[in-house]
């Protein structure tokens, strides 16, 4: 099994800090965010490459940093080969840059680079499989509803199958949100590439290709416990910093 880290955004809402500066790298209770994913992916059993998909412009960064990366997996950095936020290829581009470059074959675990949470991936892993689905999401449950408004909305069935996905909707359906992580089985990875030829457009908002693919394919979705922290601009950094571990 293969992990891929999506760490290739330009972060201006964060600003001056992530100006010459990747936000993956950005500490949070002392070390690179990064470094905290990687504490959640070695604790998976069978994944033994992890990809980081970054840019032109910060992968010197990741270069130092992965000489000092405490993991027992391959670490393999990916150049989408962007300058600017301008020319970025968005989270969906990047991920079909990365198997269509790398040639992954083998199911794939997507994190983002700023995903910050205490759930398990192990068990997230393994809720996928057991559901016999082709894709599984990961979904927090916020306290209030209306926050839901600024992500990515999911309404599941009984059987926890996706039947509903909307991107930052003005009236959410439910307080069901998408973190950012993906698992994606080796058979239909080719599906990104069928998203992204059918819409002729390079997305960064992941829940638009979810709620394609959910009536394309069974995508199950895996609701997480504990806490999540979802890096957006600097209140939420400031947030991760005094509660992240706690």
């Amino acid at each position: 099994m293969k992990a891929l880290i999506l760490a290739a955004g330009y972060a201006t809402r964060l600003y001056p800090l992530t100006k010459k500066y990747p936000k993956p790298l950005l500490e949070v209770k002392g070390r690179p965010i990064i470094d905290h994913i990687l504490d959640k992916l070695n604790a998976v059993d069978g994944i033994d490459e992890i990809f980081i998909v970054t840019n032109n412009k910060f992968i010197g960064h990741f270069r130092k940093w992965a000489k000092g990366a405490k993991t027992p997996a391959k670490i393999t950095l990916v150049n989408d080969l962007t300058k600017s936020n301008a020319d970025r290829l968005g989270a969906i581009g990047d991920i079909n840059y990365a198997v269509k470059n790398k040639k992954i074959r083998e199911d794939l675990l997507v994190v983002g680079g700023d995903n910050l949470f205490s759930g398990s991936l192990k068990e997230f892993i393994s809720a996928c499989r057991k559901s016999k689905a082709s894709a599984g999401i990961g979904l927090f449950r916020l306290k209030r509803k209306k926050d839901a408004s600024n992500y990515g909305v999911a309404r599941l069935d009984v059987n926890k199958k996706v039947v509903g996905f909307e991107e930052k909707p003005a009236r959410p359906a439910s307080n069901l949100v998408a973190m950012c992580l993906y698992y994606i089985s080796k058979e239909h990875l080719g599906l990104i590439n069928a998203y992204l030829s059918e819409k002729k457009i390079k997305t960064d908002a992941t829940g638009n290709y979810i709620a394609w693919l959910k009536d394309k394919t069974k995508v199950y979705g895996h609701v997480f416990s504990g806490t999540w922290f979802d890096i957006g601009d600097l209140k939420y950094l400031n947030v991760a910093k005094e509660k992240f571990g706690k």
